[in-house]
């Protein structure tokens, strides 16, 4: 063989030859060690503080991100913290809510990039994150050099095709997380908690993009290290979390508390009671926001629309539309021609007035900063007696539950 054959053979095959399942392979282990690195170490540990790792292991992360998407950690951080303290509001970096999905899904790079030159953003939200000499010389310095590299490793091993690994390599994680997870986490798919946000769990299975999947979990419980709340849920992050803590490399923080439901039989409201309730208010919402939708439900059976357009036509219309948005605890952030729909629904159905009445008089016992447990268990106390003499059988039985929680 001579020169230019092996050079045109190396430009076809690098210095693997791989097949073409093998060059597959490879590209989904690199794209899957990205991920695990953005939510155990970006994520969870450093935006988070959910766990401490140990600094070899951390700096694996650091310098694999280097090499793989060119992120600097303290503008990752400052970028997700702040998505947090805004969330849904002006100034959230990326909310589809503010932005569009569209913008987020497939453009939401750019909104990671713009925020990354924001300085105040940084210089607010980017404490505690690494800033040492090789983070301030080299992996934040040159961002460009790292995936420079990763770029002629792929060509080295796989030749002209390499470029196409390195190319999905560095589009896994502005799509995965940029996109899907600030987008389509924020817009579509299943809550488990109410959240003072829209945040969604796009999948029970959190495998694709570590764990990130479990979004709605992660804004009830930011600072928890594990993602899965339901026994169907799965965190693949958290097993690599806890792999990690087997050989003592990382000490988890903080995991969200488990659900505990003292005896049915238990007819009290104590202080017990008060710190349970406080403790899981999110998934209490959650309950709350199914019954209240089970009760407009109802109500539309009632109503159901005859033949000859009539009043209760007319009526059925309005509530089958407005239901939509009884779950939102604050109806002020409803646009006004909706805001008045849904009064005038509530102004014609006595239970779910009662219902929204009571929802707000919940709201307010754990977000009321100023008064004491004495108080709060004393208004505790007089909502579940108002639940239970209200006449409705769901409120009835919620309150009863309710007496049931423990911290």
């Amino acid at each position: 063989m001579n020169f230019m054959d092996s050079v045109l053979s190396f430009a076809a095959g690098g210095l693997l030859h791989a097949k073409w399942w093998q060059i597959v392979l490879y590209t989904l282990v690199m794209t899957h060690l990205t991920i695990v690195s953005v939510t155990v170490f970006l994520h969870r540990s450093q935006a988070h503080r959910g766990l401490d790792l140990h600094p070899a292991v951390a700096h694996v992360f650091r310098f694999w991100l280097w090499l793989t998407t060119g992120m600097v950690t303290k503008e990752w951080v400052s970028i997700h913290r702040k998505h947090h303290a805004k969330c849904e509001r002006e100034g959230d970096p990326h909310s589809p809510m503010l932005y569009g999905i569209g913008r987020v899904l497939f453009r939401g790079a750019e909104l990671y990039r713009d925020e990354s030159t924001n300085r105040e953003t940084l210089d607010r939200y980017g404490h505690g994150t690494p800033d040492d000499w090789i983070e301030r010389r080299l992996y934040a310095r040159y961002t460009v050099l790292g995936i420079s590299i990763m770029l002629a490793i792929d060509l080295l091993l796989f030749g002209t095709i390499g470029l196409t690994v390195w190319a999905v390599q560095m589009a896994w994680i502005p799509f995965w997380a940029a996109g899907v997870v600030n987008g389509v986490g924020h817009y579509w798919g299943y809550r488990n908690f109410a959240s003072p946000d829209t945040s969604t769990n796009v999948l029970p299975w959190g495998i694709i993009i570590g764990g990130e999947e479990l979004h709605n979990n992660h804004h009830a419980y930011g600072t928890s290290a594990k993602f899965s709340s339901k026994w169907y849920e799965f965190d693949v992050g958290w097993c690599y979390i806890r792999a990690l803590q087997a050989f003592k490399l990382a000490t988890v923080k903080k995991v969200a508390p488990k659900l505990k439901l003292e005896s049915a039989g238990k007819r009290t409201v104590d202080l017990k009671t008060l710190q349970g309730v406080i403790t899981h208010r999110y998934e209490i919402m959650a309950r709350y926001a199914d019954l209240l939708k089970h009760a407009a439900r109802d109500e539309l059976a009632k109503l159901k629309p005859s033949r000859q357009p009539g009043n209760a036509d007319c009526r059925w219309q309005v509530l089958n539309r407005a239901r939509a948005w009884l779950h939102i605890p604050d109806d002020a952030s409803l646009p006004p021609d909706q805001r008045a729909e849904l009064d005038q629904v509530l102004a014609e159905n006595q239970s779910l007035s009662t219902l929204v009445q009571m929802r707000r008089e919940l709201i307010r016992l754990w977000e009321s900063s100023s008064a004491s447990s004495e108080q709060l268990l004393h208004d505790l106390q007089a909502w579940c007696q108002r639940a239970q003499q209200s006449g409705i059988a769901s409120l009835e039985e919620f309150a009863l539950r309710l007496r049931r929680y423990a911290a």
